[in-house]
């Protein structure tokens, strides 16, 4: 898409924010918003793009906040870039509008061509419009753009984050009640699942959610609710419920070996926080290799495309031979005491168990995802 694009000249690239913008009708804000040391949103990158539309634009134009932001940034966007017309003496029309952005990563084109839904916020009719004109081909087929107010929009986002890691910490609790019951939690998620009302996505039990938004957000909005007065209960304890998922494979994995770590070696089957990215933000794997590396355990880890950036992260391991990294699943099983899979790739949901049995010095397979069938395990040899 890029180089076709780029070579017939719709799309170019440029350095110059006074150049890139010299004849835009609508101008996106899409910088990040990181979690600042206590929690909130940083705003400096968004309110440093207002900055600089103050001291830039030179015609009207609508402004969009693409960025996840807290309720009323685009209020102190449009205030930022109006205080910069004024000092320029001059007089423009710039709307502010939100647009939050709903794409996951590893799909993200995808769910921007063939959206659930758009949502508008602009506290002028005119603003809503000319966005519906810009979406309207991703929309012929249904109506999914929704308008509303600045605030509304700005708010919708981070509800949507945290309700979606509040269902994954829902069902991570309900695993580990099902544990002490002897109850499979695969069948519980299918019967709750079948309710249109719960649905099936995000009830998947694992080892905990990571990533550059659910964590974030969730913090931001906990530090919201305590700006307002308000105690944000529930999401103080899906923040908490999955700071403890993480730990949960290593304390399997200490409890198997009875403390005892001497020699020891574990595979690990996927590093990135979710399949289909390189992307280690607040992936339960860190928490993982962390613990296991404190121990003296000899890692032997695989991921399709993460390992680069675990290999900047852990090159004192990796320089000892404590850490080896590898591609592919078979090499990293060899001569292991145990197998963890914690991001759950397709080339890890059905592979040679047999073949992988007779790699393994001791064959025990730690399921962080909750993806094999235990039975079938115990019935190729794996302990239980």
């Amino acid at each position: 898409m890029l180089r076709t694009h780029l070579s017939s000249g719709q799309l170019s690239f440029n350095q110059c924010l006074g150049e890139g913008i010299k004849h835009a009708e609508i101008i996106f804000i899409a910088v990040g918003t990181p979690s600042g040391e206590d929690g909130s949103a940083d705003l400096c990158h968004v309110l440093a793009v207002a900055d600089a539309l103050g001291e830039k634009l030179e015609h009207h134009c609508l402004v969009v906040t693409k960025s996840t932001v807290p309720v009323g940034t685009a209020e102190r966007v449009a205030q930022r870039i109006n205080n910069g017309l004024s000092r320029r003496s001059i007089r423009l029309n710039v709307t502010v509008a939100s647009n939050p952005e709903f794409l996951k990563e590893g799909s993200a084109i995808d769910d921007f061509m063939r959206p659930d839904r758009v949502i508008v916020g602009c506290d002028e009719p005119a603003g809503h419009e000319l966005l519906r004109r810009l979406y309207a081909p991703f929309l012929r087929n249904h109506e999914r753009l929704l308008a509303m107010g600045l605030r509304a929009a700005e708010f919708s986002k981070y509800a949507a984050n945290a309700f979606l890691a509040t269902k994954i910490s829902f069902i991570n609790e309900m695993a580990s009640l099902c544990a002490s019951l002897d109850v499979d939690v695969e069948d519980v998620r299918r019967a709750i699942g079948s309710d249109k009302r719960i649905g099936t996505h995000f009830i998947y039990a694992g080892c905990g959610y990571g990533g550059s938004c659910f964590p974030k957000d969730v913090r931001a909005l906990i530090r919201c609710a305590e700006q307002e007065g308000i105690e944000p209960g529930i999401l103080r304890a899906v923040e908490a419920r999955n700071a403890l998922q993480k730990t949960l494979l290593f304390q399997a994995l200490r409890e198997h070996f009875s403390g005892y770590w001497q020699n020891r070696v574990v595979a690990i089957w996927g590093l990135s926080f979710k399949p289909g990215t390189d992307d280690l933000r607040e992936a339960p794997s860190l928490v993982l290799l962390d613990a296991l590396l404190l121990a003296g355990v000899t890692v032997q880890a695989c991921d399709p495309v993460a390992t680069t950036a675990v290999a900047q992260r852990y090159s004192q391991a990796i320089s000892s031979g404590q850490l080896r990294l590898s591609t592919s699943p078979y090499s990293v099983a060899e001569g292991a005491d145990a197998l963890v899979l914690v991001t759950e790739w397709k080339q890890f949901r059905q592979p040679d168990f047999v073949r992988i049995r007779g790699l393994m010095r001791m064959p025990v397979v730690f399921d962080g995802r909750n993806i094999y069938e235990s039975t079938q395990l115990a019935e190729l040899g794996f302990l239980q």
